[in-house]
């Protein structure tokens, strides 16, 4: 039989024997291409390439199998070509000339990319993050550990174990190893501590809600501890610093950044100088600005969960030196509410100066905002794209991006915005459509922000995806809402209960691809103009506001209370009148020569 070559370096993958069978028993081709190859797979570009592919793949199949087969197989081969046609082959017989040609079939290679051998959704997931090889792939698992699933939107642990199992089988002919703990670095089970005395493993590195100290470094006796009534009830260290930071338990991100801090230095002071918090003196502090300097490799690391047995305090191998300063004023600011409540005595930080930082002249973020060509671009790609066939993601995501770009709301302002917070504008004596919306942002500050027509026409869209009434006077709810959510359990009870909102990160993420896509497929696009699309990241669309209102001589008080900065000086990077006269006598000025 005569069959046309593969092409070059393409193997016959799982995906092509599982469709083949389907083909076998007459399933259309357009299911096919749709239940096992992704869009870009060179051999399924339409049902009839297809097609194609799997009556080439046959014909292949079955003459390896009359030339490697067993006599048997052959003979009972032979008899079955004589009576039916090929096409006319059943399952039976299929599986018998499969198994016979296995002896011809490629291995996966590092090269190889992961659609052909993984399902269009796996693949998908996996592209999302940058992974379109197998080296690729296996370099991200040995890079995270075991926890390295949790980086991959809709891979969990289940689909991430088949992943790993099926990457170990084929290791040799990949010539990759997977990493012995990709599979079996577990998260610590909760409550389990790692202890740490005078006798410890320098490697023994762990976060602050999982440390436990011992003897001397515990600080039950340190040498800075005070004598006096103490306000807080704190026996060692690690209890005084979890009382000062459950000061901040309704503040998300200053609770989140003073444990990074404290954390660091508590681990630097127990491992590297053998000392409890407590007992630390002027010149351990000094020694901690040195540390920050030139941080050991034993310290760094890729970030992690807290709960892997893989994170470490940095992921980088030195720190700026605003974030040295930044550390320290933590720290020192921390040291003297501990002096305050009685648990130490002095604090040895007032002795220390801040690492010397240069101030930088506050530069226009111009360049991290769209122009208004491309701004008006991008919204009309997105309304093209909503009328599409992926049209309620579409909408999602414009819904969205309107919010940043036409309000200047922030990413976590945009995720936690509700609808019971907005709004008909009683104020607007025009006739343009304005609402109102009160959000709550930095420092939990409410304040409220328009929203255009053009936004409200997606939010309504959007709601009406979800199969919700936006217009209704009893509706309530997040104004963005995810429409695919995960089938676990617990998932499926939070949505029973309520809408569920998008988290800050999950809404940029979605931002971020729907820019990408927007790149890769639209043709109006210039190529400069698509690789800004490619790296563009969700507050890019609030600086445009920034810049569109100021562009636009909206009063810059005004542009300061509708973004929520606390200075009128952080308003000011927007308005380009000053800079631009500059420039322009400068030009002048250079013209005479």
């Amino acid at each position: 039989m005569a069959y046309e070559p593969l092409e070059v370096g393409r193997p016959y993958t799982a995906k092509d024997y599982a469709a083949l069978r389907g083909f076998v028993q007459r399933l259309p081709a357009a299911v096919l291409v749709r239940t096992y190859y992704s869009a870009d797979d060179p051999v399924a570009t339409t049902p009839a390439a297809l097609e194609r592919h799997l009556m080439t793949m046959r014909d292949h199949l079955i003459d390896l199998a009359l030339e490697h087969g067993n006599a048997p197989l052959v003979k009972y081969l032979k008899d079955s070509l004589k009576r039916l046609k090929t096409e006319q082959l059943t399952a039976t017989v299929l599986r018998m000339v499969v198994e016979a040609a296995q002896l011809a079939e490629t291995p996966p290679k590092a090269e190889h990319a992961i659609g052909l051998w993984f399902k269009p959704k796996v693949t998908k997931y996996l592209k999302g993050e940058g992974l379109t090889t197998l080296k690729s792939l296996i370099e991200f698992c040995n890079a995270r550990g075991g926890t390295w699933w949790r980086s991959v939107p809709r891979i969990g642990a289940g689909r991430a174990k088949i992943l790993v199992a099926w990457l170990r089988r084929h290791e040799e002919t990949l010539g990759l190893r997977v990493g012995a703990d990709v599979e079996f670095d577990a998260p610590v089970p909760v409550g389990e501590s790692v202890i740490i005395g005078l006798e410890l493993s320098p490697h023994r590195l762990a976060p602050l809600e999982r440390l436990h100290l011992v003897g001397p470094l515990s600080g039950e006796a340190g040498i800075n501890r005070s004598p006096s009534f103490c306000f807080i009830q704190a026996h060692h260290d690690l209890a005084a610093v979890r009382t000062y930071l459950h000061r901040f338990r309704d503040q998300p991100k200053t609770l989140r950044a003073y444990t990074k801090e404290l954390e660091r230095f508590v681990l630097w002071a127990v491992m590297v100088r053998r000392k409890a918090l407590s007992s630390c003196l002027v010149e351990d502090c000094e020694a901690y600005k040195d540390f920050l300097m030139a941080l050991p490799a034993d310290f760094i690391g890729p970030r992690r969960a807290r709960n892997s047995s893989r994170w470490r305090p940095f992921a980088q191998e030195r720190l700026s030196a605003n974030s040295q300063r930044y550390a320290i004023q933590i720290i020192r600011s921390a040291f003297a509410w501990l002096v305050d409540v009685r648990y130490l005595s002095a604090n040895p930080w007032q002795a220390v100066n801040d690492p010397v930082t240069i101030t930088p002249i506050a530069e226009l973020q111009l360049e991290r905002a769209l122009s208004a060509s491309l701004w008006q671009q991008v919204r009309q790609a997105l309304n093209t794209r909503c009328a599409g066939p992926d049209g309620p993601q579409w909408r999602l995501a414009r819904a969205a991006i309107l919010l940043m770009g036409d309000s200047g709301l922030r990413r976590e302002e945009t995720a936690g915005a509700q609808r019971e917070n907005l709004t008909r504008s009683q104020v607007n004596s025009s006739n343009t459509l304005v609402w109102e919306l009160i959000v709550v942002g930095k420092r939990n500050r409410a304040r409220v922000v328009p929203i255009s027509g053009e936004t409200l026409s997606a939010l309504c869209a959007h709601w009406q995806d979800r199969g919700l009434d936006f217009e209704a006077s009893e509706a309530s709810g997040p104004l963005i809402s995810p429409l695919v959510h995960p089938s676990t359990p617990a998932m499926q009870r939070k949505i029973a209960q309520s809408e569920h909102p998008y988290h800050a990160e999950s809404l940029s993420r979605l931002v971020k691809q729907s820019c990408t896509k927007l790149a890769r497929d639209e043709v109006a696009f210039t190529e400069e103009e698509r690789q800004w699309l490619t790296t563009v990241s969700a507050h890019a669309f609030r600086h445009t506001f920034g810049t569109q209102a100021a562009a636009y001589q909206m009063p810059i008080e005004v542009v300061k209370k509708v973004m929520g900065h606390m200075s009128i000086d952080t308003t000011s990077i927007y308005v380009q009148a000053e800079k631009k006269r500059m420039i322009e006598a400068a030009a002048a000025y250079y013209a005479r020569e």
